[in-house]
């Protein structure tokens, strides 16, 4: 299978272009910089604890899109608010028959693509702000996915499992097809655990759960999951959190496998895991809060859904993002002698 991994430096996507081309596929990554360098010269590492050895990859990298030959499959590796940019360099590799597999966290811009109902063809303004990506790519090319693993970039071209193999597939009107059943397959032979899912947006909303709670929490407190999950009052934020975001989905037509207290309980299981946006934070990096948190209050307002501890937890991580990028990445506290107190 011919394959583009856009992002394919970055944890997630680092880690399936290595099991991706280990399993005997034709994988390009498209990266930049330092990243881009350590690929060419020494390929794609993996490191995990279950194997004694790193896992390396030899894979073709470029530094842009338009460099890369219709592929048969398009792995979309990005932050939410990364796709923006890349969007008609990304529609212009994507011929009739490729396969795109976003695999952005929160809700994703073709969320009401294919979707029947009252809210069809609706744009999410929050990731996908006129439309732009929803006009410019073909939702009959694109399989849902929800991404589980955790990993973090190591180092340029090194990434580190922390765990987790789960990426459930599902087209998006439902249907069990014969191309997602191909795509399971392919994820499976690599190692992966892909079930095809007839409902990707229910098992996108138990992921969000998660997300648009731990992370902005993490990044407000710098706490891991663990500590999070079993102090007493982030616990009942997450747990509140959760409740606001459960009344919109229920709006939407979302079931919910799973119990709030079980969802809270799977990522203390975790552990001592930082979230991606406290990695994002700590690096600088601008924080993924509109797609995860940002999106959900959009659609609390479409269906007339009260937020408060969304709208609160937003407004805080909000404004450290566009503190962070004021500051150039860096915040810090001023030297003790330099600190007045207030009475």
């Amino acid at each position: 299978m011919k394959i583009c991994v856009i992002g394919g430096g970055g944890a997630i996507g680092g880690y399936l272009a290595v099991m991706l081309s280990r399993a005997g596929n034709d994988v390009t990554v498209v990266a930049r910089g330092a990243t881009l360098a350590a690929i060419k010269e020494r390929g794609l590492t993996l490191i995990h604890d279950e194997h004694p050895e790193p896992l390396v990859a030899k894979v073709k990298a470029v530094e842009k899109i338009t460099d890369v030959e219709t592929p048969d499959v398009v792995i979309l590796a990005v932050k939410a608010h990364q796709v923006d940019p890349i969007i008609h360099d990304l529609a212009a590799i994507v011929g009739p028959e490729t396969i795109l597999i976003p695999m952005q966290n929160g809700i994703p811009w073709w969320y009401f693509q294919k979707l029947s109902g009252e809210y069809q063809d609706h744009t999410v303004e929050t990731v996908d702000a006129g439309g732009v990506a929803k006009k410019a790519i073909n939702p009959d090319n694109i399989i849902g996915c929800v991404v589980y693993p955790a990993t973090f970039s190591e180092a340029p071209g090194v990434i580190r499992l922390v765990e987790g193999n789960r990426f459930p597939l599902g087209e998006l009107n439902g249907e069990v097809t014969e191309r997602v059943q191909k795509m399971s397959e392919m994820m499976t032979q690599a190692g992966f655990k892909s079930p095809v899912l007839e409902d990707i947006r229910s098992e996108i909303w138990l992921k969000l759960w998660g997300n648009m709670t731990f992370n902005p929490i993490s990044a407000l407190t710098h706490g891991n999951l663990e500590g999070i999950c079993q102090f007493p009052l982030t616990r009942d934020l997450a747990r509140n959190m959760m409740a606001e975001a459960q009344a919109i989905a229920g709006k939407l037509g979302v079931t919910f496998r799973v119990d709030i207290e079980r969802r809270i309980a799977g990522a203390e299981k975790v552990g001592k895991h930082k979230t991606s946006m406290l990695q994002d934070l700590e690096a600088g990096r601008s924080l993924e809060v509109d797609a995860l948190l940002g999106s959900v209050i959009e659609l609390g307002k479409i269906t007339n859904t009260p937020t408060p501890c969304l709208n609160t937890v937003f407004a805080l991580t909000k404004y450290l993002d566009e503190n962070i990028q004021a500051t150039g990445g860096s915040l810090a506290l001023p030297p003790v002698g330099d600190c007045y107190a207030l009475n």
